[in-house]
C-alpha cells in the first residue's frame, strides 16, 4: 500500500476527471502531449486502482469514508462519500486497469495513414480523449460512491459518454453500411442516439425505484441500507407498506441494469454500438457501460437478502433477474451463429456473457449456496472483463489492417499477426470455457452454483448456451485467421496494402491481457479469500460455506463435453471447409435468427413506425382540421367585420338613429324576458 486508501478512494476517479477537462488545454499546447497525457492519465487511475487492490488483499473489510455532507433536507442528509469494500475495488481495478491499456493502444489505433503512406491522427482526437477520461472517471465515480444518488451521477455520466464515443464518427462521409441512411457518419449519429434512448427507459425505471426505496428507508447510503435490512424491528414498523411495496422497488432498481447491461428486452441497443471505434466497444463491453449494471446488482443483492427474511415477495425479484439473464444469454448466443462481422459476434457475445452473470447473482437469493452463486456471478464478471478486453481489441487490430469489419474479408492472417492472432486465440479460449484459461474457471463455478443449487432449468439453459458459446467463437477465429486469404485483402495487397502487426502501443496491451486471460484462474483462490462474498457479513441470517477451487469431477466433464460438441463442429465447417449450409442460413431459421429474432423490427414498428404513423395521422387529420377551423372563424369574422363596417356611416344623425334602435331593441327583449 503506496497511497492511503482513504486518499486513494478520491482520487482514483477525480483524476480522470481532471484528466478529461484538461484535455483541450493539453491539446492547445501540442497533440502529443494530449496524447502523453491522456496515457499517463490512464496509467495514474489505474495504479490507485490497483493499489487500493493490494490494501483490500492484505487488509480486508468495508470503509465508508464521507467528504462532507451534500445535500439537507429537514431530518434527511445526503453525505458525499466514498465506499471501499472488496465490491467497489474490484470494479475500480476494472475500470481503471483495462481502461488505461484501452487509452494506450489508442494511440496506435486511432492513427491511420493518408495516400502516400504518412501517419495521420484523427482530427478529432481531443473529443475522443476528452470522453474516453470521462467515461473512466463516471465509471470509476459510479462504483466507488457510497449512496445510490451519487452511483445515480456516474451511472449518467456514463451514459451520456456512451452515446459521445459510439457515434464519434458522426461526420464521416463514406457510404453507410445500411441502407436506410445516406452516409456513415449518419449511421453512427443514429446508433449513438439509440443507444442514449434505449437505456433511457432503463434509467427512468432506476430513478423511480431509488425514490421509492428513499421514501421508506430515508436514506440512499448503502451502509445504512444494509443495516436497515437486518433490522426486524424496523420491517414490522412498515408493515403490509413494505410487503406489497419492496418488490416492486427491486424491480424498477433492475430495470436499469436491464437498460445498461442491454439485457431483454432493452438489449436491441448494444449491437448498434458497435459503430464506434474498436476501442470504444472496448471500453463500453469490458471496463465500463455494460458492467454497471451487473455491479448495481451485485451492490443492491445482499441488502435485498437480508430484506427478503421480511418481505418473501422479493424472492419474485431474484428470479426476475435470473430467469431474464438465462434467457438473455441464450438469445443472443442464437444471434451470434450467423453474424458475418467481427464486432457483431463480439458484442452478441458480452450480451449472451452479461446474461451469465445475472443468472448467477439472481440465483444466489434462491439457492442454498448463496456464496457459490454470487462469488460466480462476480467472478465472470472479472473474467469477462479481461477476455473481452483483448477479443475487442485483437479485432481491432485486424481492422486497423484489413479496412473491414466482414470476417468475409478476412482469413490467413495468421501468418502475417502471428501476436494478434495467438491472443485472440487465447481470449476466444476463455470466452469458449476452455482450460486453463479464466474463463473456464468462472463458468465451472456457474455451473456448480447452479447445479447445486437445484436450479436446473437455469443450469440447463446456460449449458445449452455455453456449446452455442463454444461454436461461434471459434467460428470467428477459423474464418479470421485461417483459410485462404480473401479476396478483399488479395486486392489490398495488390495495391501495396499489406497484411502487417500492429504497433508496439497496441501489442503490449493485447499480450498484458493475454497472460490475464490465460493465468487468471490462479486469482480465483485471492477472489474467494479477499473479494468474496463481500465479507462474512454480506447477509446476516445465512450460514455460508465456500465451494471447493480447482476441483474436478463429473461437471469437468460436462464442461469438456462443451467443448467438444460446439468446437468440433466450427473446426469441421470452418476450417476444413465441410459441408454446405447456405440453404439453412437462407432458409426461415437463418433469417430468424439474422433479423435478431424480428424483435428489433418489432421495436421499429411499433415504437419508431407507429411514433411516425400516429404524428402524420394528428398532422393531417386533427392538426388540419383545427387549421381550417380556424382559418374559416378567421374568414367569417372578416365577413362579419366587412358588414359591420357599412353601417359606419360617419353620418351623426344616422348612428344616434342606430344607437336608439338599439336601445329600444334591449329593453325590449328585457320586457319580455
Amino acid at each position: 500500500m503506496i497511497v492511503p486508501v482513504e486518499l486513494a478512494a478520491w482520487l482514483v476517479f477525480a483524476v480522470p476527471l481532471a484528466g478529461a477537462v484538461l484535455t483541450p488545454v493539453f491539446a492547445r499546447i501540442h497533440g502529443t502531449l494530449r496524447d502523453v497525457m491522456a496515457v499517463l492519465v490512464g496509467f495514474a487511475t489505474a495504479f490507485l486502482a490497483l493499489d487500493m487492490v493490494a490494501s483490500m488483499i492484505l487488509s480486508p473489510g468495508s470503509n465508508d469514508y464521507v467528504l462532507l455532507t451534500w445535500v439537507v433536507a429537514g431530518p434527511y442528509k445526503i453525505d458525499f462519500g466514498v465506499l471501499v469494500d472488496p465490491l467497489s475495488v474490484l470494479l475500480t481495478a476494472i475500470a481503471g486497469g483495462i481502461g488505461s491499456l484501452i487509452i494506450l493502444f489508442s494511440v496506435g489505433y486511432m492513427t491511420g495513414h493518408d495516400e502516400q503512406g504518412n501517419l495521420v491522427k484523427d482530427p478529432s482526437l481531443t473529443r475522443y480523449y476528452f470522453f474516453m477520461q470521462l467515461f473512466v472517471g463516471g465509471m470509476v465515480l459510479l462504483v466507488m460512491a457510497d449512496n445510490l444518488l451519487m452511483t445515480f451521477i456516474g451511472w449518467e455520466i456514463v451514459g451520456t459518454c456512451s452515446y459521445a464515443l459510439i457515434g464519434f464518427w458522426h461526420n464521416a462521409k463514406t457510404p453507410s453500411p445500411v441502407p436506410e441512411y445516406k452516409t456513415e457518419g449518419e449511421y453512427n449519429a443514429v446508433c449513438g442516439m439509440k443507444a442514449f434512448m434505449v437505456t433511457r427507459v432503463g434509467d427512468i425505471g432506476l430513478l423511480a425505484g431509488i425514490l421509492l426505496l428513499f421514501s421508506i428507508t430515508g436514506t440512499f447510503n448503502y451502509v445504512e441500507l444494509q443495516t436497515l435490512a437486518g433490522d426486524a424491528a424496523w420491517a414490522a414498523s412498515l408493515g403490509s407498506l413494505l410487503v406489497n411495496l419492496l418488490p416492486i422497488i427491486a424491480i424498477l432498481i433492475f430495470a436499469g441494469p436491464i437498460g445498461k447491461s442491454a439485457q431483454f428486452p432493452l438489449h436491441v441497443w448494444l449491437p448498434e454500438a458497435m459503430a464506434g471505434p474498436t476501442t470504444v466497444s472496448a471500453l463500453i463491453h469490458a471496463a465500463a457501460m455494460v458492467k454497471a449494471g451487473v455491479y448495481l446488482v451485485a451492490r443492491i443483492v445482499p441488502i435485498f437478502m437480508d430484506m427478503m427474511v421480511n418481505v418473501v415477495g422479493l424472492t419474485a425479484f431474484f428470479q426476475t433477474v435470473a430467469w431474464i439473464g438465462a434467457f438473455t444469454a441464450f438469445m443472443a448466443a442464437t444471434m451470434a451463429l450467423v453474424q458475418d462481422e467481427i464486432k457483431k459476434v463480439l458484442a452478441y457475445s458480452t450480451i449472451s456473457q452479461l446474461g451469465y452473470m445475472f443468472t448467477a447473482l439472481g440465483a444466489s437469493g434462491l439457492v442454498t449456496e448463496s456464496v457459490a452463486a454470487y462469488s460466480a456471478g462476480t467472478f465472470h464478471l472479472l473474467a469477462h472483463a479481461i477476455f473481452k478486453a483483448l477479443l475487442f481489441l485483437a479485432a481491432g487490430a485486424v481492422l486497423h489492417t484489413v479496412e473491414s469489419k466482414s470476417m468475409r474479408d478476412m482469413g490467413g492472417l495468421w501468418k502475417d499477426m502471428k501476436i494478434t492472432a495467438i491472443t485472440f486465440f487465447i481470449g476466444a479460449m476463455a470466452l469458449a470455457g476452455v482450460f486453463p484459461t479464466i474463463g473456464f474457471w468462472s463458468k465451472e463455478m456457474i455451473f456448480e452454483a447452479l447445479l447445486q443449487g437445484g436450479q436446473t432449468g437455469l443450469f440447463i439453459l446456460a449449458f445449452v448456451t455455453a456449446i452455442l458459446t463454444a461454436f461461434y467463437t471459434f467460428r470467428m477465429v477459423f474464418m479470421t485467421f485461417f483459410g485462404e486469404k480473401s479476396a478483399h485483402v488479395k486486392e489490398r495487397e495488390a495495391h501495396g496494402h499489406y497484411v502487417h502487426e500492429a504497433p508496439p502501443t497496441m501489442t503490449i496491451p493485447l499480450i498484458i491481457l493475454a497472460a490475464l486471460a490465460l493465468g487468471g484462474g490462479l486469482f480465483e483462490l485471492v477472489f474467494f479469500k479477499a473479494f468474496s462474498p463481500i465479507g462474512e457479513t454480506l447477509v446476516h441470517p445465512f450460514e455460508w460455506s465456500h465451494i471447493e477451487l480447482f476441483t474436478l469431477g463429473p461437471l469437468t466433464l460436462l464442461t469438456v463435453g462443451i467443448w467438444v460438441v460446439g468446437i468440433t463442429p466450427a473446426y469441421f465447417i470452418y476450417y476444413k471447409g465441410r459441408g454446405d449450409f447456405t440453404s439453412l442460413r437462407q432458409g426461415p431459421l437463418g433469417r430468424f435468427l439474422e433479423n435478431r429474432w424480428y424483435i428489433n423490427a418489432l421495436y421499429y414498428k411499433i415504437f419508431v413506425d407507429g411514433y411516425l404513423w400516429l404524428s402524420n395521422g394528428l398532422r393531417t387529420r386533427v392538426e388540419s382540421a383545427l387549421l381550417a377551423f380556424s382559418e374559416a372563424t378567421s374568414k367569417g369574422m372578416d365577413a362579419v367585420s366587412r358588414g359591420w363596417r357599412r353601417t359606419m356611416t360617419g353620418v351623426l344623425n344616422t348612428n344616434v338613429l342606430g344607437m336608439m334602435l338599439g336601445i329600444i331593441a334591449f329593453l325590449l327583449v328585457m320586457l319580455f324576458l
